[in-house]
């Protein structure tokens, strides 16, 4: 698991609900996918599947990503903020020989 945030000066919050903004979920899916690829260095990650957006984040809020064992093709992803689920769904993997 990884606790992280997005800062209130992320440049992709500037428009994106003006006065009152929300992280937008390709900023939360990099977020998850940088953290994957930390933690799953010998596989590929080549999609996202089945992604579900359940609450809002807001800039400078704290929250969790967590993976899954990986299992055949894929592995689960959860986003939660002091425990609410905020996002949840998996990754698509390509395993990769090592050489």
């Amino acid at each position: 698991m990884m606790q992280t945030q997005i800062a209130a000066d992320h440049p992709a919050l500037p428009g994106h609900f003006p006065g009152h903004p929300v992280v937008p979920a390709v900023v939360i899916l990099g977020a998850v996918l940088s953290h994957a690829r930390a933690q799953l260095s010998t596989v590929n990650i080549t999609g996202l599947k089945k992604v579900k957006f359940m609450q809002p984040l807001y800039p400078g809020e704290q929250f969790d990503i967590e993976l899954g064992e990986p299992g055949g093709d894929t592995v689960s992803f959860s986003c939660r903020r002091d425990q609410q689920l905020l996002v949840r769904g998996r990754l698509k993997l390509d395993q990769e020989s090592e050489s």
